[in-house]
């Protein structure tokens, strides 16, 4: 898959985490299209380090969509932990 593609699942990925994973966050919008993007990543690599298989096989395969999304939600939660819920206020 090119690069434009990791990006769109990245962005609809760490959109379907975040509506799983309802809160407050600190970070809008940009933020976590930047985690949807690395978790697709770290769902891709968890799947094939951990389950053996080529989770990242295609644009349309359900397995390349969970993974995304399953890695978004670890680094969404990850993120919540290490920010605390913190807050900028201008």
């Amino acid at each position: 898959m090119g690069i434009i593609a990791w990006i769109l699942i990245g962005l609809l990925a760490g959109a379907i985490a975040k509506a799983l994973m309802p809160g407050s966050d600190p970070g809008g919008v940009i933020v976590t299209m930047l985690l949807g993007i690395a978790g697709g990543l770290l769902g891709g690599w968890l799947g094939k380090v951990v389950f053996g298989v080529d989770s990242i096989d295609g644009f349309f395969d359900l397995s390349t969509w969970i993974a995304a999304v399953v890695g978004s939600m670890i680094l969404l939660g990850l993120h919540r932990l290490v920010t605390g819920g913190r807050h900028r206020h201008a």
